[in-house]
């Protein structure tokens, strides 16, 4: 039997109301077994956008109990930072940064959001199967930017 690593990765954007949410989400459904998942904002909003709520029900997930957290509660300490925020990271993080840029949903109508839920649900199943078979390396600290 192989055992393979669960990496720590931390799933980031602007408010913790929408993408990092969903992408947290999906890791846990589809990538238990090599991603130990978190996610927070740059500057958390209040609460997870309900349109977000509802388009995951839509997928089975429930995000009751999922409220926005900021790098306060989160830390850096993570083998993979996926950074969809747009904005540089704070210096002081040490964990490899992959950059997603992944239009945020918050301010889209129904139909966009369900296309950006269903990009990211697609972009955690291709990060899993990386890192299942190992192709991202961690030795290196530069910024990969993944299309």
């Amino acid at each position: 039997m192989e055992i393979v690593r669960r990496y720590r990765v931390l799933f980031v954007c602007i408010g913790n109301a929408c993408r990092s949410q969903m992408a947290e989400a999906f890791a846990r459904k589809h990538a238990s077994d090599v991603i130990e998942p978190s996610s927070c904002g740059i500057r958390p909003c209040e609460m997870i956008a309900p349109s977000t709520r509802e388009f995951m029900l839509e997928k089975g997930i429930d995000l009751d109990g999922c409220t926005p957290k900021g790098f306060d509660t989160t830390g850096f300490d993570y083998d993979l930072i996926v950074n969809m925020s747009g904005f540089e990271l704070p210096r002081t993080v040490r964990a490899r940064i992959l950059t997603w840029p992944v239009e945020d949903p918050y301010w889209v109508g129904d139909r966009r959001h369900r296309e950006i839920r269903d990009e990211l649900e697609n972009r955690v199943k291709v990060l899993a199967d990386e890192l299942r078979k190992s192709l991202i390396r961690f030795d290196t600290p530069d910024v990969r930017e993944a299309q």
